[in-house]
């Protein structure tokens, strides 16, 4: 049985979306986004990531927060 090229790429979608979709959707370009998001999940603050902003003091803080959403 031959995998098309459609199913490939189908499977990487759906194996690339487990945990580390989390970062993709806590990345911001700008600081003010990061804030609007921080103030909507209930962080006081925001931190860099390799040159994006992410909401809350830090990982761990963002991903506690997003577990109580």
């Amino acid at each position: 049985m031959q995998l098309s090229t459609l199913g490939i790429a189908c499977a990487v979608i759906v194996v690339g979306s487990g945990p580390g979709l989390t970062h993709s959707k806590g990345l911001y370009a700008t600081e003010t986004e990061a804030w609007q998001r921080a103030e909507q999940i209930g962080c006081n603050s925001i931190h860099q990531n390799n040159g994006r902003w992410m909401p809350c003091a830090d990982e761990r803080e963002l991903h506690q927060q997003l577990r109580k959403q």
